[in-house]
């Protein structure tokens, strides 16, 4: 594997998607492209009342998303490179644990249609993380929108996402155990995790640090 043009950072929410994306942009000189999840007007109503919610949440989602992959930037004199918080084929995920049957098979059709002229990602991090470490996180950065976000709901959540991403195969894939893992105040924690980033290699690799 060259050293990619797109990264992209996945994981159940709260995992350091976002904030590894931003350092990682910092670090290699790359435009950042990050999901806007408090744009979404359904997203409080939705974790109150995942049933009544959960198609317009999702909806909103698709299309905000695919709106971004449309404007996705190219490369240029000062940024070579786009770090994202996010690949445009997880929102199935999410599509799959919350819709109903005949929900389902509407969002498939619209999500079929978008998907083939989504961005594929050069190379994709996968953060690994237990539930009781992402009730941690999201209790510290305390966004409204998520205090009604339920440890049952994580766990759904991280099953289907480790579903995934343990089949996946449409580019190298990076699976670190971030579960003791610091990078955002813990220099070496980055560095360490940067240099398996910058390594070439191809399909899966698992990174779990010894920390």
């Amino acid at each position: 594997m060259d050293f990619p043009y797109h990264i992209a950072v996945e994981g159940v929410i709260g995992a350091g998607k976002t904030s590894l994306a931003k350092m990682l942009a910092a670090k290699l000189d790359a435009v950042t492209v990050l999901e806007k999840p408090e744009e979404n007007p359904f997203l409080p109503d939705f974790y109150r009342d995942r049933q009544r919610f959960a198609f317009q949440t999702q909806l909103f989602f698709l299309l905000s998303r695919f709106k971004q992959q449309e404007e996705f930037p190219q490369p240029d004199f000062f940024h070579k490179r786009v770090v994202s918080d996010y690949i445009f084929a997880k929102d199935r995920i999410f599509a799959s644990l919350n819709l109903d049957d005949r929900e389902m098979a509407l969002y498939s059709k619209i999500a079929d249609l978008l998907e083939t002229r989504a961005a594929k990602p050069d190379l994709v991090i996968y953060l690994q993380s237990s539930v009781n470490r992402l009730i941690k996180n999201i209790r510290i950065r305390s966004r409204s929108y998520e205090r009604e976000l339920t440890e049952d709901y994580l766990q759904e959540l991280t099953e289907a996402y480790n579903r995934y991403f343990f089949s996946y195969q449409s580019s190298p894939l990076l699976m670190v155990n971030a579960e003791k893992l610091d990078f955002v105040k813990n220099k070496d924690h980055f560095e360490e995790l940067l240099q398996k980033i910058i390594t070439p290699f191809s399909g899966t690799l698992y990174y779990n640090p010894a920390v």
